[in-house]
């Protein structure tokens, strides 16, 4: 028997690769048989969305600004977007105008001659750049007039939320169709609301920055959000009383939630009344303001008399409607209302601003202070003097007091005593005048607070000294 001869390699390149891709099927297999038919795209109705790939000199060119009026654009658009100068006290008008010397140059922009609008004609009637926001500016100037009746003001400033896509979609046709330098829309729809808005309010400043009115406009739901912002007072306050906290204290038992307690009577307070209330429920009731918030040059303790010049505060009078008054007027008005508990003076304007410095500046502070030495044996009063007088000049090493430890870091605090004055000894009684650092815990500084403060009189005088009253005489922050 022959073998048979092996086929040539061109031979084999060439046989058919479906027999075998087909599993068997070879005569069956149709590479082409999934194919299906397409059929061709038939013509858009929109023929003016792809006029826009067609090269044509934009506005202010008159086959661009025919463009503009095809597409839809509105008459406040057509202002815009035109290069002529702007003039928002008649923009509408221009714009009319411009539509008209378009039409007159191209008769079909006005539609077909049964005087039709253009909805047969291809001609759009939905502005693509502003979305007929501007149709309803009329409207959104009602809303903002009615909304603002009644508030005091002199600065306001106008914000406008827009939606991200429409933004960058209006910059590409606006950069695309408009004229060269063409006002965005934002910062156009911004100019126009202050311009219908100006003969509403003829005497406000419309601002950049530092507004005592800001006003936001939602494009896409058209609400609008006054926010008026708070009104700044500086001046000095002096407690004439003990017993008061500077600022409101919730109560401990409710925390000031749910109406109250029967701890706190339902006032939601620990004490009845606070140096912020005293001072700012005359402003607010005066200012018809929402709430107050006290900003003062530190605090001082419940049971501390603050005297002398007073200490400086701000206080914040939240979403006055009024804005306007004579501060001396108020600053008697605090006084009477008082009745001899806290009284204000050098009462004037403020900022936001001043919060920080106030809250922020290190003053040294003078205080009196009146103390009761307990020993076995008397200490000589020649002995207490020398302590007392030996104070000034040294630094204070003060751990976080006890009594505020819940509160406070647990740290060391070096504070200097800078001055000793009006030393008075009465038996086991010593009284004393001292300036100390900002930040020192000046009782502490008498009674050691078990060994907490280093020096103390206490500690000097190896007896047991208890505070009897303690005063803020001056608050140095000039």
């Amino acid at each position: 028997m022959t073998k048979p001869k092996p086929k040539p390699e061109a031979e084999e390149e060439e046989e058919d690769w479906s027999s075998f891709a087909s599993a068997d099927y070879g005569d069956a297999y149709d590479p082409w048989a999934d194919m299906v038919p397409v059929e061709e795209d038939s013509p858009s109705d929109d023929d003016f969305e792809f006029e826009e790939f067609v090269e044509f000199r934009p506005a202010p060119a008159p086959e661009g600004i025919a463009h503009l009026v095809k597409v839809g654009t509105c008459d406040w658009c057509l202002a815009r977007l035109c290069g002529q100068h702007l003039e928002w006290s008649s923009v509408e008008e221009d714009g009319k105008a411009i539509r008209l010397a378009a039409h007159e140059k191209n008769p079909s922009l006005a539609g077909d001659a049964d005087g039709a609008d253009g909805a047969d004609s291809g001609l759009a009637d939905y502005c693509p750049f502003c979305e007929e926001l501007f149709a309803d500016l009329a409207l959104i100037c009602k809303r903002i007039t009615d909304e603002m009746s009644g508030i005091e003001f002199a600065k306001l400033q106008i914000g406008a939320h827009f939606a991200k896509d429409h933004v960058a979609e209006e910059e590409v046709l606006r950069n695309r169709h408009g004229a060269q330098g063409s006002r965005a829309l934002k910062a156009a729809f911004s100019d126009a609301i202050y311009h219908m808005l100006k003969p509403s309010f003829p005497d406000a400043e419309f601002v950049k920055e530092h507004p005592e009115i800001m006003l936001l406009i939602d494009t896409l739901t058209l609400e609008i959000n006054v926010d008026i912002r708070s009104l700044y007072l500086y001046g000095r306050y002096r407690k004439l009383e003990r017993g008061i906290p500077q600022t409101r204290w919730p109560c401990r038992a409710c925390k000031g939630r749910d109406g109250g307690c029967e701890s706190c009577e339902g006032t939601g307070q620990q004490y009845p009344t606070s140096v912020q209330d005293q001072i700012g429920e005359p402003l607010r009731a005066a200012f018809q303001a929402m709430d107050t918030s006290f900003h003062g040059m530190g605090r001082e303790d419940i049971d501390v008399r603050c005297l002398g010049s007073g200490r400086p505060f701000v206080i914040e009078l939240k979403s006055p409607q009024r804005r306007v008054a004579d501060l001396v007027e108020m600053t008697e008005l605090v006084n009477a209302t008082s009745a001899g508990r806290v009284e204000i003076s050098e009462l004037r304007g403020s900022r936001r601003s001043e919060v920080a410095r106030v809250k922020g500046t290190a003053a040294d502070k003078s205080y009196t202070i009146r103390f009761k030495i307990e020993a076995e044996t008397a200490v000589e009063e020649d002995r207490v003097f020398e302590v007392l007088e030996g104070l000034v000049g040294v630094t204070l090493e003060q751990k976080t007091p006890q009594r505020v430890a819940h509160r406070r870091a647990d740290k060391i605090r070096k504070r200097d005593v800078v001055s000793v004055e009006n030393i008075e000894v009465h038996g086991d009684e010593a009284q004393m005048s001292v300036r100390v650092e900002s930040g020192t815990y000046v009782k502490e500084l008498i009674h050691s607070d078990e060994g907490r403060t280093v020096p103390s009189v206490a500690g000097l005088l190896e007896a047991k000294c208890e505070v009897i009253w303690l005063d803020v005489e001056d608050v140095h922050a000039d």
